[in-house]
Order: C-alpha cells, then structure tokens, then sequence
C-alpha cells in the first residue's frame, strides 16, 4: 500500500513526488466505504450535485491557511462565520421580526463541539452550583454524555417509553432539580429519527428557570424545509417560548463538507458563559468562543460557498427528494415479511427491527454490505430491541427501487445462514465480565478470534483488513452490557491505533 522504497513512513529521508503522494492517498481511499453514490446510509451525506464537491474544494483551498483564532486578523473568516450563523438562525426562527430577535451563535467544528459548548454555557452560568446536573432523555446522542465527561457533570438520563421512542415531558420534569443546569432534547433522535415534545419539555425547563437546548443537528437543516413540504413538524425551535440554544450541523444536510456545526443562543447574554477568555500570562490575551483556538478557515470557507451555491430554493428541492427517497425505502422494509420500522419516518431516518427470531439482523446488515448497500446496525438498549439505521440522503433517491429487490434478496439469505452462533462459553464471559477485566491482551485475543486484524496504520505492512462478516462481533457485543461494550471497543480500537513506524 505503502511506498516502501520510502521507508513506508509518513516521513521519508527524501521526499516524494506529488503525484505520487497523491497516488498513495488515492490507494488508501479505496479501501473506504463509498462515500457517493446513495449506498451508504450513515457517516456522510450527499446531495448529488454536480459540481457542488469541486466547488467546496477550492472554497476550502481559498482559506485553509487563514486562522480562527483571531478575527480581527482575518476578517474575511470573520464575516463569512457571522453570514453562517445568521442563515441558520434565520431558518431556526430567529432574526428580525421573529420571536427571538437577538440570536447569535457561533461555528463550531461539529455536532459534538457543538453540544459540548451548550452544556459548558449552561454549567458557567451557574457558578453558584458546585455540583451541575444536566438532564437528557435516554434516546439523546451519545455527544451528551460525552460533554458531561469531559466537564464534570453529572448526567442524568431519562428513559423514553419504547412505545413512542421521545422524551417524555412529564418524567423530564421530574428528573430536574436543583442543580440542575440544562435540560436536552432531540429534533430529530439520531437512532430512530423522531421528533421529541420539545414544547413541552422547553416549558418544564423554563418553569423550572432552567436553559432548555434543542439538539438540531441531525434534523435542523431538513425539518423547516419538510415542513414547507406540507410535512407535520411540531414546533422545535426559537418560535418555541423556553428554547435557550439550538444546535445545527450544516456538515450534515446542508451538504457542507466536514466539519462544521452552528450553535444558536437566543441572545448574547445566554452565549456569554460559552466563550473562554485568559490574561493571566505574558502573551497573547486568549479568547475563544469555540474549543479550539487555532481553527482553519477552510471549512467554513466551504461551507459558505456550499449554502450560497444550493440557496434556498435548492435546499427545498433537495428536502422533497430525500422525502421521497424516505418514502421508498420505508415502503421496502414494510414489504418484507420478518421486518418492521422501530417509527414511522418523520424525518430523514428510516429505522428497523426484526419481528422473526429465525432472522438475525447483524447477518442481515452482512448481506446488505456484500450486495453493496452499507448500513449502521444499532444493539439492543433497555428493552429496545436491535436495530439498522439508514440515514437517508438525496443521493439515494436514483437508488430506491433497487433497494427493495436487494433487501428481500438479504433477508433471504440472512435467514437461510440462520443467526449467529457464539461458543456459548463466549457468551457467558460477555456477560459476566466486568470493564476492569478487560486487559488489552484479553481484547486482542478476542479480537484474533473474531478475525479482527490490528495495527492498520498507515505503514503497517502486516494491517489486516476489518472481515467480511462482522455479525459475530456485533452479536459479541449485543452480549454485553454498556459499560463493558465500551470498554471493548476502547480497547479495540486502540489495538487499531498503533503507529506506523
């Protein structure tokens, strides 16, 4: 893969030629999932327009070596961050006229930044509360809990009823308390791409004179569109009284390219606690409203080329194909006998499990991928039962009909290869093991077992690929309970993250 008349290192004693580093590039990305095309339903998201990726490419190569940290040198970087958040706060009902006049915001470097700067504004505007508690439902991206880690807040997470899959207004209510700082939900759930009561949830946080954040990421650039398509969206954004902050990650279905997110305050007083500021020191006075303070501008610069290109009207358009394309593929889940949607589509996520216990669904996500359709499978959690993800993109909308023929044939022949079969000694370990048992030489032996390969650096000559199959290593971990999942996978990919040297 690797040149080795270079050393097969990212630091030759002579250096390269360009079109050869290219090459290498080149050959590196073709063992990728595809990232084009309407097969890949998680990860990344494509319009299908021509043009729009060679256009973000010379934006990003226009101000990949301008700086974020200060504004004052660049303002170029400066205005075209003040045009983003403007744009995405008009579409998330704030701006002149509207019912939160005074929003502001900042770019961030994705959805998980972005959250991680609400729940630090909501933390730092309570410095009279030494022990802040935020409350989440338990259907709530995993970047809340992150956040929590990272800024020693204690989480408290609320169950969502499995009949529904959204937050419940009235439990969230309970679950506030008096060092509580922020209470979250979703518009739309990542997993199964629901819509919570976030009118409701934003009066119980309000009520309670708590901040309430909206987490739009995934569904803040779709939703007002869908809802000019004549889809039912609930209220989920400034126009709803007790809203304090909204995220929305315009590397997601405003089609930019990684990474950028938006996160909204309803007015500057509300952002203030988000920035961090240092003089103490005998340079530079620091001051950053982001985590980090050296940022290039390419993204943004991206970004801004991306929005001004598609304009409104062709984000309309692009939201009633993805509508569609949602349509299609729900209708082909519901047309196979053994599946059924975990929800009805709301949004642009179409969700499913497995009725027929002769069907195990981590086979079934192998035979999809074999036949070229790549999708996220999602364990077993509380009493929800395992599930496939797809989130869908306008690029599938030209793949929908073949989609049906290729689930039918996948569910065929996941059901005549029969579930998954772990040597129940196996099992039993997944199950019993605690998070402190698992030594790295443990994981990698399970690791070997399961025919994962490690050390896929760059230069590892000996890199085995991920195997064909990865059902017994998701019925592994379906085995295990959270914590030692996670541990699992720490462990794992640190086994895959090892240098090149």
């Amino acid at each position: 893969m690797i040149d080795e008349e270079t050393g097969g290192t990212a630091l030759p004693e002579r250096g390269m030629a360009a079109e050869r580093v290219l090459d290498e590039i080149r050959l590196l990305r073709g063992r990728d999932r595809p990232t084009h095309g309407g097969r890949l339903f998680a990860y990344v998201y494509d319009p299908a327009v021509p043009g729009l990726d060679e256009l973000a490419a010379a934006a990003h190569a226009q101000s990949a070596h301008v700086n974020g940290l200060d504004p004052t040198a660049f303002p170029s970087l400066l205005a075209m961050e003040n045009a983003l958040v403007g744009a995405a706060g008009r579409l998330l009902g704030g701006g002149p006229g509207s019912a939160a006049p005074d929003v502001v915001g900042s770019v961030t470097g994705g959805g998980t930044e972005s959250l991680i700067l609400a729940v630090k504004a909501a933390r730092d505007a309570h410095p009279e509360i030494t022990a802040p508690r935020l409350v989440v439902p338990s259907s709530a991206h995993a970047a809340f809990a992150k956040a929590a880690h990272y800024l020693r807040v204690a989480l408290d997470v609320v169950p969502v009823p499995p009949d529904t899959l959204r937050a419940d207004p009235a439990a969230m209510a309970a679950a506030i308390g008096p060092d509580t700082v922020l209470v979250a939900c979703s518009a739309p759930s990542y997993a199964h791409g629901v819509v919570d009561p976030v009118a409701e949830i934003a009066a119980v946080a309000a009520e309670a004179g708590r901040r309430c954040h909206v987490d739009a990421c995934f569904g803040g650039w779709t939703l007002p569109y869908l809802r000019r398509l004549g889809a039912p969206v609930p209220p989920f954004d400034f126009t709803v009284p007790g809203v304090t902050s909204v995220s929305v990650d315009l590397h997601k279905y405003a089609y930019a390219p990684k990474g950028v997110s938006v996160l909204l305050h309803r007015d500057p007083a509300l952002r203030a606690p988000q920035y961090f500021a240092y003089a103490d020191w005998p340079g530079y006075t620091m001051i950053n409203p982001t985590i980090a303070s050296t940022r290039s501008g390419g993204p943004i610069a991206a970004a801004y080329a991306t929005l001004r290109h598609l304009g409104d009207d062709g984000y309309l358009r692009l939201a009633a194909t993805t509508r569609d394309a949602v349509a299609g593929l729900a209708d082909a889940v519901r047309a196979v006998d053994g599946l059924r949607l975990m929800a009805e589509p709301e949004s642009t996520v179409v969700c499913f499990t497995t009725t027929d216990p002769a069907l195990d669904l981590f086979v079934l996500v192998d035979e999809l991928t074999l036949r070229g359709w790549h999708t996220q499978p999602q364990l077993t959690y509380a009493g929800l039962p395992a599930s496939v993800h797809l989130t869908v993109t306008a690029a599938v909308a030209p793949r929908v009909a073949e989609f049906g023929p290729a689930l039918a044939d996948a569910v065929a022949a996941a059901r005549a290869a029969g579930p998954v079969a772990l040597p129940p000694d196996l099992l039993a370990l997944a199950g019993a093991l605690t998070p402190d048992a698992l030594t790295p030489g443990l994981v990698a032996g399970l690791a070997a077992g399961l025919g994962l390969g490690g050390g896929a650096g760059v230069g590892s000559a000996g890199a085995g690929p991920l195997p064909e199959r990865m059902a017994p290593v998701n019925a592994l971990l379906d085995a295990a309970p959270p914590a030692v999942r996670e541990r699992l996978l720490v462990e794992f990919v640190g086994l895959l993250q090892r240098p090149a040297w």
